[in-house]
């Protein structure tokens, strides 16, 4: 670009000059609000996909796999230039002045991510062992829901059988398995419930789940009656050891078999709706839909199908030329989702493989 200009604006150039300065301040701070807002929502996004295609998946009987994100390295880099030039003739001759400026600059974003298959023996050990009994009764302590922590996690308590699937289909729950739920959950609200750690002089732990009698209204001592009734438990105590068990060792004690995550994938995909043609074609195992006349299983979750995307969806994935997706206004199905995606983080997956060494060149 070359133009003529008088004398007097050859102070520009100082000013481009100025400004070309002022642009190499560094850009990585500004960066930082974005990119963690950003990353965080896309990590939160593709955890949710994948965990909603891996239980659409075994209804098919495909095998669940799973990608951790293992370290992401954002590098950017500005480069920017002012190159000015000028010619003066003569103090007189001001139509032969002429000034040349010129600019460049050059943003460069290059993240660096990798991606880590979670594989291998300690992984499919996590996959496959039951959860810690604590962990779910911790966590209706913190304030999650009794009844839908438990519906999920648990196969059984002190004998009483919790709702099953096989590849066969879907077995209802015992009518006093659900009665327990109802009424841990009402006794949770009144804040009658509790947990606790017990370490004796030889540092064993006990875990004692607590159920009060004391300080409590008439309907909450009520509920407590009839609970301690359905789980045979001694109707004076208020403490019961918590353990991993089909059946308990004596009346104080709360025996539960929890349900390993891949159980949990497992009964959460006999709940995926389906096309009919797959049912009858036998390229999906029966499901929540094969249930006998008079029986009355309970849905833990709704997961819809459907040959178009829902346009209003918590969350979607396209598998076999059909949509599957949960609906973003079902409360229950979003906590049950929720909770399963916290649940990968009690389980106990093992030390993660050691990730590959990267090198970020300097810019």
């Amino acid at each position: 670009m070359n133009r003529h200009f008088p004398s007097a604006s050859f102070p520009c150039v100082a000013l481009a000059l100025a400004l070309a300065a002022s642009a190499c301040q560094s850009i990585g701070p500004g960066t930082v609000p974005r990119d963690r807002f950003e990353y965080s929502g896309s990590i939160s996004d593709s955890w949710k996909r994948q965990l909603l295609l891996n239980i659409v998946k075994l209804r098919y009987l495909d095998p669940p796999i799973f990608v951790d994100i293992g370290q992401i390295v954002a590098g950017y880099s500005l480069e920017s230039g002012v190159t000015a030039g000028g010619q003066l003739s003569s103090i007189d001759a001001i139509q032969g002045n002429s000034v040349a400026l010129g600019g460049s600059a050059k943003y460069t974003d290059r993240p660096t991510i990798t991606y880590v298959p979670l594989t291998g023996n300690k992984f499919i050990k996590g996959l496959m062992t039951p959860l810690p009994p604590e962990s779910l009764f911790f966590m209706i302590q913190s304030g999650w829901p009794a009844d839908g922590i438990l519906f999920a996690g648990l196969a059984s308590m002190n004998g009483l059988k919790n709702q099953e699937t096989s590849i066969n289909g879907v077995n209802p729950p015992d009518p006093e398995f659900m009665r327990v739920l109802e009424l841990l959950r009402r006794i949770q609200l009144s804040g009658g419930v509790g947990l606790r750690v017990q370490v004796d002089a030889q540092k064993r732990q006990t875990n004692i789940l607590t159920i009060r009698k004391q300080d409590v209204g008439d309907e909450t001592r009520a509920d407590t009656a009839e609970l301690r009734k359905l789980l045979r438990l001694d109707p004076e105590a208020s403490e019961f050891r918590l353990s991993f068990g089909s059946t308990q060792a004596d009346d104080k004690e709360v025996a539960v078999v929890t349900r390993s995550l891949m159980h949990l994938l497992a009964t959460m995909a006999a709940l995926v709706e389906v096309p009919p043609d797959d049912l009858a074609n036998h390229r999906a195992t029966p499901g929540f839909e094969s249930a006998q006349a008079g029986e009355k299983p309970v849905r833990m979750i709704e997961i819809h199908s459907s040959e178009e995307k829902a346009d209003d969806a918590f969350v979607s994935i396209h598998y076999r030329d059909h949509w599957y997706w949960i609906d973003d206004r079902d409360l229950k199905s979003k906590r049950v989702f929720a909770f399963m995606l916290m649940l990968f983080t009690l389980a106990d997956t093992g030390e993660k493989e050691g990730l590959p060494l990267i090198t970020i060149p300097a810019q």
